[in-house]
């Protein structure tokens, strides 16, 4: 970018100004009425005050008997990190908590940093005169080295006047031509391969031949600048409190610099270098500093956030090479930058969080940070599932849906994030990140997210509105399966929308649910017979909203009723008796039977059952090992999966593996292998071709290992999981359900949670018909409650909301209501399961209730008419 390109951007104001916003301000309505001077004052007074409280929670006040409970000096504070100190110092602030003074003993560095500024201008001029030739020989200076970095701090710190190295770093550090120049690698080139370059493009100006030379023989992952050469850097001048406003200062000036640059001049693909920018400034261990988060660290984030998607890409190979506490930090200062804007504003339906832009570039910007999580970790991009080899059948509706501009935008499966097809990984891939996936998740922001908005931005895919589940790893499973219920509900609308238009144009019958009449005795022979017609006839329906009739029952099914059919389905399906799977007692999981006579349909519906329950917000009381779900991800079962599938195998492997002596003297093993079929009968399968007459080596044991696990998990059950898998796609081949949800995610989703905190439960039930918290009745029956055992208590939760299970984020988002039910009586408590709904009689003593609740949950069975 020339010169007279800079005078003609608007994008690079000569000084950053302050924008007031709502955590810096305490009297908002007074404030509009004050002079612009005044305000200025007031904001830089709350601001210095945040900064103090800050230091004070992670520094202290340097007296070791201070009695401030909310200082790190005093004896019984509890240690907490940079991000939680900063929220706690917005919240002292705001309640005007005690301020310790500094003690002699310690000199805090808000102090230091006002003496830097303090102090600068009488250092300067008393030095002047002899600083001054030393000065004139900096004003060269265009970009800097390590070397030169060290060779003007010694002279400053000889003459005890550090004015000329912030000089130099202010006017080096606000460029990005200086800064993208700074700190290369030294790595020169042959003659040959100057010439090539040279010939490539004779009209190239000198700058741009030597960008192109320096990132010629770069690899993907590599960048020109000497990162070890920053960091050492960093190190020695931040410690200097002096200095360190300087970088602060001349990153408020780059940032729109940058973005402007990146906007407008498409100046990455002319010079690839000015990634280095980037790199440097991510480096400075201090961006998650208070100082940082009001203008700084938000307007870099903008800037870095207007990378096209093959620097981004760069970005992410190269910090894929960075240590975990490096990935932790960045996680960490794009993490704060989240959480302190989400606090200092008042987000809501008119205020929407999408609509910050700060917000939104940290989160794109944590989004590479994540891929380079991903990418350092422990990959496995090899071992991948087989596409279904026929198609899913498209609905026969889809004809007329375009006629009417209802086509559906995801025929070809989810979609796929961009930067994921440009590094040619997938978050699956990845079986132990370099950080663990819950630190990218940010709970302020989750609190204030809009799902019913956000959703809406995700599905039109504007440019102009973002999406926080384009970026799923930010979001927790609580707030990602809302937006999984949005889609599946509007999902049914518009099935139910097309089903009457076509009775409307065609006449035909209106159907506009997926009903189901079953009898209770023979649930698996009326569903499944049912099921797989409508699989055959029309897949689509499988999409409406699931309708369930018990014959010969009264219940209207608003959710209750589904509930109580997937777990009789469930029961019968996985019943050891019929066959279709093997019950492991060790480890209380099912899995495939290799040798099922049941055919592949039997499989496929089972799989249809999986998908209706996920598409109709139902529970499953199902027990897979975490390989299934990996699997129904694309992921092929490998060695590492055995330890929970079948865990006994997989101790004998690893000790195979292990064993120091001679296998194939001591073992006496060969690549043929037995296994057990359903009448006890022993199968014999070579792993490999006449494996029996080859044995198993300290040489070839890993493939061995590898062969016998693959053979376990995938390749004797492929039938039957293929016809499983099938089934299940049926119903969310077009939902997001891969896009946001990780294999332990899908889990939690079927399974919901196993862990049931009924202190949670109480916390957010609410009451009805003249009951409240204070009734006595009410008391009486938590304490009885409580005092139940974990069947007992499991028992209760099947009775009250149709499953056993906690939802996804435990029972305290579960919204049960108890309502008053008439005075004391001799009858049982009812429920209403579709609703979470408790009908509690007013009964006279504990005794009763504990006896009239026990037996209602015990004999429940069926459903009524009230």
């Amino acid at each position: 970018m020339n010169p007279d390109e800079k005078e003609d951007c608007e994008c690079a104001p000569p000084q950053a100004q302050l924008s007031p916003t709502r955590g810096d301000l305490r009297e908002n309505e007074e404030s509009e009425n004050e002079n612009p001077e005044a305000s200025r004052m007031k904001r830089a007074a709350a601001k210095h005050l945040i900064e103090r409280y800050y230091h004070q929670l992670t520094e202290g006040c340097g007296n070791e008997s201070c009695s401030n409970s909310w200082c790190a000096s005093s004896l019984g504070f509890s240690r907490m990190d940079n991000n939680a100190a900063a929220v706690k110092a917005l919240e002292l602030y705001k309640v005007n908590a005690k301020l310790c003074d500094p003690h002699p003993s310690k000199k805090g560095t808000a102090s230091a940093y006002l003496e830097a500024h303090g102090n600068q201008d009488s250092n300067s001029k008393m030095n002047n005169k002899d600083n001054h030739s030393v000065r004139d020989n900096f004003k060269e200076v265009a970009y800097l080295t390590e070397e030169k970095i060290y060779e003007i701090l010694d002279i400053c710190g000889e003459k005890e006047d550090y004015s000329p190295l912030i000089r130099v770093i202010g006017r080096v550090f606000s460029s990005a031509e200086g800064l993208v120049q700074s700190f290369r690698r030294s790595k020169p080139h042959t003659k040959e391969e100057l010439k090539s370059l040279q010939g490539k493009d004779e009209d190239k100006d000198e700058d741009e031949k030597e960008a192109a030379a320096c990132s010629a023989n770069l690899g993907p992952d590599e960048v020109s600048v000497d990162v070890e050469a920053v960091r050492r850097v960093y190190e020695r001048l931040l410690s200097n409190e002096k200095i360190e406003a300087a970088f602060l200062n001349a990153l408020v000036y780059l940032s729109p610099n940058v973005e402007c640059d990146l906007t407008y001049h498409n100046v990455y693909s002319r010079d690839p270098n000015y990634l280095n920018l980037f790199v440097i400034v991510m480096e400075n261990s201090n961006l998650h500093s208070p100082e940082y988060l009001e203008i700084a660290l938000p307007q870099f984030c903008k800037a870095m956030s207007k990378l096209p998607l093959a620097a981004l890409a760069k970005l992410v190979r190269l910090w894929s090479h960075y240590t975990a506490e490096q990935i932790r930090r960045m996680v960490e200062t794009f993490q704060q930058l989240i959480t302190y804007k989400v606090i200092s504003n008042e987000f809501n339906s008119r205020n929407l969080v999408n609509d910050d832009d700060a917000v939104v570039a940290a989160t794109k910007c944590l989004k590479i940070v994540y891929y380079a999580n991903v990418l350092g970790g422990d990959l496995d991009v090899e071992h991948n599932e087989d596409e279904d080899e026929e198609p899913i059948p498209e609905s026969s509706e889809l004809t007329l849906q375009e006629l009417l501009g209802e086509e559906r935008r995801n025929k070809k499966g989810p979609r796929v994030d961009p930067l994921e097809t440009e590094l040619g990984i997938r978050t699956n891939d990845c079986r132990r990140p370099l950080v663990p996936f819950e630190e990218f998740i940010n709970e302020p922001l989750n609190e204030v997210l809009e799902m019913d908005k956000d959703y809406t931005f995700f599905k039109v895919e504007t440019e102009n509105k973002f999406s926080f589940m384009t970026c799923p790893f930010i979001l927790n499973a609580v707030t990602k399966n809302l937006g999984l219920y949005y889609d599946n509900r509007i999902r049914m609308y518009s099935e139910r929308r097309i089903t009457v238009l076509y009775s409307l144009v065609q006449g035909q019958q209106l159907n506009p649910y997926l009903r189901l009449k079953v009898r209770r005795d023979h649930i698996i022979d009326d569903a499944l017979v049912r099921l797989e017609m409508i699989a055959m006839e029309n897949p689509a329906d499988l999409k409406k909203q699931l309708y369930v009739e018990f014959e010969g029952e009264q219940g209207v099914d608003e959710g209750g009723v589904s509930k109580e059919f997937f777990q009789l389905v469930v029961e019968e399906i996985f019943n050891p008796d019929i066959g279709m799977f093997t019950y492991e007692e060790r480890t209380r999981l099912f899995w495939f039977n290799s040798s099922s006579f049941e055919n592949d349909g039997q499989y496929t519906l089972i799989g249809i059952v999986l998908g209706l329950a996920i598409y109709n917000n139902c529970i499953l009381d199902v027990h897979f090992p975490m390989v299934v779900y990996r699997k129904l991800m694309g992921k092929k079962g490998t060695f590492r999966d055995l330890a929970d599938a079948n865990p006994v195998l997989h101790q004998s492997l690893k000790e195979l593996l292990e064993y120091e002596g001679s296998v194939e003297d001591d073992m006496m093993i060969t690549f043929q292998i037995s296994q057990t079929d359903l009448f006890g009968n022993a199968l014999m399968y070579n792993l490999r071709e006449n494996g029996d007459k080859i044995p198993v080596t300290n040489d070839n044991r890993k493939e061995f290992v590898s062969q016998y696990a693959d053979y376990v998990l995938n390749k004797s059950v492929e039938k039957q999981f293929k016809a499983f898998r099938r089934g299940f796609h049926m119903v969310t081949n077009e939902s997001p359900l891969k896009y946001l949800f990780r294999p332990e995610e899908i889990e939690l989703l079927i399974c919901g949670s196993r862990n049931l905190d009924f202190l949670a439960l109480e916390e957010t039930t609410e009451y009805d018909g003249g009951y409240n918290r204070d009734s006595r009745i009410i008391k009486e029956f938590w304490e009885t409650l409580h005092s139940f055992g974990e069947e007992q208590k499991r028992l209760f939760l099947q009775f009250t909301t149709g499953t056993d299970r906690a939802p996804v984020g435990g029972l305290g988002k579960l919204k049960m209501i108890i309502a008053k039910n008439g005075p004391d009586t001799d009858r049982l408590p009812t429920s209403h399961t579709c609703f979470n709904v408790l009908l509690l009689p007013e009964y006279d003593s504990k005794d009763k209730l504990r006896e009239r609740l026990l037996k209602a949950i015990t004999y429940a069975k069926g459903f009524g008419m009230l």
